[in-house]
């Protein structure tokens, strides 16, 4: 918006030439989400505490989260509101990017919301039935893949360290679009467990990914990098950089001892931003190094049910890995500060890979 407000001014007077820099525009965009972050947590904490809105905790887990019982919940809409609002101000409207990015984010968290919900109206941990869940963000996923298509977007796959590999992937990118959104989705759900980890994960990968999208739309980066040039791309590194500013204001909240939950609201939301960046930057299979944390905690949790169907027996204390970890006597920050490590090691990795090609 402040775009389309200030450049045509820059004619009469030469300071307003800075809106014309994306990198200018992304650190505006990141200051102001976090600002906002700050401004608004105390309100919705508040709010949400008068409304009785608290976490339900389930039974089965670990005993000391029991104590979290009746903190404040779903505020995810604190991270909606401090990412649409500067993404809104900060990036060029007329990019088509933006708005599905956005669209697709408030898509998820919409779904999200519906699931809280329906666990507070229930006073139980039981909201909308997996599969019922499933198939709404398989909607929404199908529906970003649609319009990517209708916006010609190349249906192409590029490999790390593999500068000449390309599959055109045709209609099958579709399914492609489909399974990075909703598995992101979920691994964000499923790492959502302890005080800021979800977040503090979340904050690294966005700040990755606009280095990626930054790059992916600048010809002549992505040319010397020998990435995939996608014309519009770098303006979604300012909704990157404003879910920097939200992740660092809502952590501001959500740190050990966590004041207020995210909630589905938050995290199957984070998950649709991140897994739809890394489409729309090209750099689809390094999600996989980017968000190797959520990775890593979504197939904690497939291998333990798989494993106890086919053999009866499990893998870990508990799943996802981090409750394993709780049960063998690691401190809640503990786990947290060390995954968080391990997030940042993933994301130097990722870095790394665009000069190993």
């Amino acid at each position: 918006m402040l775009f389309h407000f200030l450049v045509p001014l820059s004619e009469s007077m030469a300071v307003f030439n800075v809106f014309r820099y994306i990198t200018f525009r992304a650190a505006g965009a990141a200051t102001t989400a976090l600002v906002l972050s700050l401004v608004l947590g105390p309100v919705l904490i508040r709010t949400l505490q008068r409304l009785s809105i608290g976490q339900n905790i389930r039974d089965e887990g670990p005993k000391s989260h029991q104590a979290k019982a009746g903190t404040p919940t779903m505020g995810g809409v604190l991270i909606l509101v401090a990412l649409t609002v500067p993404t809104l101000l900060w990036a060029r409207l007329d990019n088509p990017f933006v708005w599905l990015v956005i669209a697709t984010t408030l898509a998820f968290g919409s779904i999200g919301f519906a699931d809280d919900y329906l666990k507070l109206h229930r006073e139980n941990d039981k909201g909308l039935t997996a599969w019922f869940k499933f198939t709404l963000t398989c909607m929404v996923a199908l529906s970003f893949g649609l319009l990517l298509v209708s916006l010609s977007f190349e249906t192409t796959l590029t490999f790390p360290f593999f500068k000449d590999l390309v599959l055109n992937l045709g209609l099958f990118y579709l399914a492609l679009v489909v399974a990075i959104l909703v598995g992101t989705s979920h691994a964000v759900n499923l790492t959502d467990g302890l005080d800021g980890l979800a977040i503090g994960a979340t904050l690294v990968a966005a700040a990755t990914y606009a280095i990626f999208t930054y790059i992916a739309g600048n010809s002549i980066v992505a040319d010397y990098l020998q990435v995939a040039f996608v014309p519009g791309a770098g303006e979604v590194s300012i909704f990157c950089a404003a879910l920097v500013g939200a992740s660092l204001g809502f952590l501001w909240f959500n740190c050990h001892p966590a004041e207020i939950f995210m909630g589905d609201t938050g995290s199957l939301a984070i998950g649709g931003a991140i897994g739809s960046v890394a489409i729309l930057s090209k750099q689809e299979i390094l999600l996989f190094v980017v968000g190797g944390l959520f990775v890593i905690e979504a197939v904690s949790v497939i291998l333990q049910v798989g494993s106890f169907k086919l053999r009866g027996v499990r893998i870990f204390r508990m799943a996802p890995i981090h409750h394993h970890f709780e049960l063998k006597g690691w401190r809640e920050p503990q786990i947290i500060v060390r995954f968080w490590i391990l997030a940042v090691l993933f994301a130097l990795l990722s870095l790394a890979t665009l000069k190993l090609r």
